[in-house]
């Protein structure tokens, strides 16, 4: 937890951005209105270690370590300071990986000397040290979506940028015979939005606490001018990917703009009746959203916008189910790794769609329009009598028991418990944690928190993965190191369907689901009232000895605090700002003696 606090403390104090978004007058009043201002920042990294490199027998590379030195500024200089030289010799080409430390989005700065002069390079980017260590077309790898193996030259005393993906290693080699390059500095450039992190969570567990900032820290660098489900591939404003996204921004950032610009990007490009990202469940998705994001933001304006796109859609699904109230098609997405179990799909797109009608019937609560909630009501009450087969899908169970088809005790005991965190989906996996925690089984849930996604902490991960499957464990090396003989590769031997092998983003926002889970569950903090005007404070500790932490409401931040006495009882500190009304648990057992102040 302090190292990741520290990481974002050196980057924001180092950080220089525009404070307001205006050209020079040069330019004149005719060019309003065909520029757009970024609303990120940018913040230059050094390397932190020298993971390889091939230098001859100690010939080709001289002082590799100037590029780990502080006081780096990415100015050329003339003078005596010392420098990385690289040359090459007619069939010898040096080579140099260096890790950042995090997985970050950016790309590259390179600075040279006086002693340079122009200089091709190859420049590989890689989510892996297996990644950037291949090459594009091989195990996987591509440049889809994002350029990470490409050629570059480097000027004469100067500077030069160049990349945009997601990476934590690069390699840089020199591509022509009798070249020489002399580095003064090797940056990373990292773009962000610098926003404050005004949730937290941290309890007796560190585990927990990595597993809560890795999935906050995922999620913010997938929070560029959109939001992306993934930095290297996957730039993209999926709506379904976005659900988990949402819930973990609402839980840390609060409100941010990226939200309703990504979610109105989607319906702009998508005239009804097209289902967004092409596919019917996304579109359901949307809906869903939106409830969720007027309940933590509780910003009618906002949804009134929504209003005719709104009914106009629920209106076209309304048409998708028949009087007896079973879905008119069958199939759709729900994730990846369910695709092959068509009947579990079945099941979870019925329970989708009925979760879908509810938040809509919601919003039109919220609208003003009793009768096109009424009928979304209505229509969920009529699917509510078909009680179609999980087919021993968790993702369909989960959605069974969070829709109210199925008993969420049944749904847990029967297929989501079996196995433990087996059979688990980086995406859908935030779903099967709210269905245990709607059964009641928290300490199923912690221990599936801690082996699935600490899985990903174990082989190496700074940020969560695109999928994941315990399986892959085993006898495989971490990311962050070379792959040792015997050993397979967890990047370069796994993956399906669009992430096979190095394709495999290993920062999806998607998988952030443990962030939200444990400040609405462990935290306790759940949402009554539109715009968080009345929380309900209801902790889950389980095994843990205390937990804390804020949590952000448009009215400010809520301070939280829990603790176990002697007797295990919970003692909780909850100070909330004005305009925020605290409920305490209504559990009849283990109730937190809860202090509110104002």
């Amino acid at each position: 937890m302090k190292y990741y606090t520290l990481f974002f403390a050196v980057i924001v104090a180092g950080a220089v951005h525009a404070q307001e978004h205006r050209l020079p007058p040069v330019f004149g009043a005719e060019y309003e209105g065909k520029t757009f201002h970024d609303s990120r920042t940018r913040a230059y990294l050094s390397p932190q270690r020298i993971v390889w490199k091939y230098d001859g027998e100690g010939k080709l590379i001289d002082n590799p370590d100037v590029l780990l030195a502080g006081g780096h500024n990415g100015q050329s200089e003339l003078g005596s300071r010392e420098s990385c030289a690289m040359r090459s010799t007619d069939n010898e080409y040096p080579a140099i990986l260096l890790d950042f430390g995090k997985e970050i989005h950016g790309g590259i700065q390179i600075v040279t000397t006086g002693a340079s002069r122009p200089t091709k390079i190859r420049v590989r980017f890689g989510e892996s040290v297996g990644e950037a260590m291949s090459r594009a077309g091989e195990q996987g790898a591509t440049n889809d979506h994002a350029m990470r193996d490409f050629i570059m030259e480097t000027p004469w005393l100067g500077v030069a940028e160049a990349g945009n993906s997601g990476f934590r290693f690069v390699r840089i080699d020199l591509v022509e015979p009798g070249a020489k390059l002399d580095l003064k500095e090797i940056n990373a450039v990292f773009i962000y939005r610098d926003i404050p992190y005004l949730g937290t969570f941290e309890c007796s567990d560190e585990r927990l606490n990595r597993i809560w900032m890795t999935g906050a820290y995922t999620v913010h660098l997938n929070m560029q001018e959109y939001i992306w489900d993934g930095i290297k591939r996957d730039r993209l404003v999926w709506l379904g990917d976005l659900h988990p996204e949402v819930m973990t921004i609402s839980s840390v950032f609060g409100y941010n703009e990226v939200v309703p610009k990504s979610l109105d990007l989607a319906r702009d490009i998508t005239p009804l009746p097209g289902w967004m990202n092409g596919m019917f469940s996304y579109s359901l998705w949307w809906i869903i959203i939106h409830r969720d994001w007027y309940r933590y933001q509780g910003d009618l304006d906002y949804l009134k916008q929504q209003r005719a796109y709104l009914g106009e859609l629920l209106h076209i699904l309304l048409a998708e189910i028949d009087a007896s109230g079973k879905r008119v098609g069958e199939g759709g997405f729900l994730d990846w790794p369910s695709s092959p179990n068509e009947q579990g799909i079945n099941a979870g797109m019925h329970a989708l769609m009925m979760m879908a009608f509810r938040a809509g019937a919601e919003l039109c609560e919220a609208l003003g329009d009793k009768p096109l909630s009424v009928e979304c009501t209505a229509a969920a009450d009529r699917m509510r009598q078909h009680v179609p087969h999980h087919n021993n899908l968790k993702q369909a169970a989960s959605l069974l028991a969070l829709a109210g088809v199925m008993p969420a005790g049944q749904a847990n005991d029967e297929v989501i418990a079996v196995g433990g965190a087996e059979g688990f989906s980086t995406f859908y996996g935030y779903y099967m944690l709210q269905a245990q925690a709607m059964a009641g089984d928290y300490r199923g849930a912690l221990d599936n928190i801690r082996r699935f996604w600490g899985g990903m902490l174990d082989m190496g991960a700074t940020t969560f993965w695109e999928d994941f499957n315990l399986e892959w464990m085993e006898n495989a090396a971490g990311i962050d190191e070379l792959v040792p003989a015997g050993k397979k590769d967890i990047h370069a031997d796994f993956g399906a369907y669009c992430y096979k092998q190095l394709r495999h983003s290993l920062c999806h926002g998607w998988a952030s689901g443990p962030t939200a889970w444990l400040s609405e569950h462990v935290l306790g903090v759940q949402v009554v009232d539109a715009g968080c005007r009345t929380l309900r404070i209801d902790p889950h500790p389980e095994d843990l000895q205390w937990v804390k932490g804020t949590f952000p409401t448009p009215y400010g931040v809520v301070e939280i605090s829990h603790r176990k006495d002697a007797s295990g009882k919970i003692i909780s500190d909850v100070k909330a700002p004005r305009g925020v009304k605290i409920i305490k648990s209504a559990r009849k057992d283990n109730t937190p003696s809860a202090r509110v102040t104002k």
